[in-house]
């Protein structure tokens, strides 16, 4: 009998079986097995300064609160998370540190979801631009756009020569390594208001003039995070309007992102606890697994 007749029969057979048990049990002959899940990326994957702390790897400042464990435990996936504090797009393929393996080896054919969240690190855009912008806002007493005036596109420039041609390669590695999987690419929340709001200063010391051009900065590199996610037929998560009023000058239970001074986690200008909840929902959401 050919190869391709004998399979047929075969699955057939098992078919016959599974319905024959279905019809004296009540109940599938199986459960459905779980989703074979992996989280990639840097930071805001990792949950970076909020507790508890994924002992397995310090170096990484991985939490065990993180939205790829909050997803796992709401599908009952089997999770892989080699999420990591300051990843950039190139530790997907290259070791980030000693005894961290590339982020994509993480990946095999049998993979059936990956979330991902990258881009930031790249050129340093979060920490230089908040930094830079930060150090103007006090020198200048919160007024006018220190930060904008000094940089101009510099950092537009930077994300749309180097980081999208990056984000493209590196969600290319992703495919290849995990061809039947189902890729989410998740935004980044917003980490300012859209207007200044002069409560905030202390907590961000950002010149009126620069927090529109800070969240401008951001707003362009999600957009070429999801340019990148869609060319390699990934699913975009978008937070840009369900994080909008979440931003870090939001008081506590209402931010999802925590300030530049006095916040409540270990790590500032990430996303604490509830954050990282809300982002889980979120692509839950979009994926369709909630």
């Amino acid at each position: 009998m050919p190869k391709h007749a004998l399979r047929r029969v075969m699955a057939a057979s098992i078919a016959s079986a599974g319905a024959l048990a279905l019809t004296l049990t009540g109940t599938p002959s199986h459960a459905t097995a779980p989703l074979d899940y992996a989280a990639l990326g840097d930071s805001y994957a990792a949950a970076s300064g909020v507790l508890p702390v994924d002992v397995s790897n310090l170096l990484c400042l991985r939490s065990t609160a993180n939205y790829p464990h909050v997803i796992a435990s709401r599908t009952g996936a089997r999770l892989t998370d080699v999420t990591c504090g300051a990843a950039q797009t190139k530790d997907f393929t290259q070791a980030q540190y000693p005894g961290v393996a590339p982020q994509v080896n993480a990946l095999d054919a049998d993979t059936d979801l990956v979330t991902v969240t990258i881009g930031g690190n790249d050129n340093g855009t979060f920490i230089n631009a908040v930094t830079a912008c930060g150090t103007a806002g006090v020198l200048s007493g919160g007024k006018g756009s220190p930060c904008k005036d000094a940089n101009g596109t510099t950092f537009d420039d930077q994300i749309e020569a180097n980081t999208y041609p990056a984000l493209k390669a590196a969600l290319g590695s992703v495919r290849a390594e995990a061809p039947g999987a189902r890729v989410a690419v998740l935004g980044y929340p917003w980490i300012t208001p859209a207007t200044a709001d002069p409560s905030c200063f202390a907590k961000l010391p950002i010149a009126s003039g620069d927090v529109p051009y800070l969240r401008g900065i951001q707003a362009h590199l999600n957009a070429v995070v999801r340019r990148a996610a869609e060319e390699a037929g990934a699913t975009y998560v978008d937070f840009a309007g369900v994080s909008d009023g979440h931003d870090a000058c939001r008081p506590v239970g209402t931010r999802w992102i925590e300030p530049l001074l006095f916040g409540t986690s270990l790590v500032p200008v990430h996303p604490n606890a509830l954050g990282e909840r809300r982002m889980a929902e979120h692509a839950l959401e979009v994926l369709g697994l909630d």
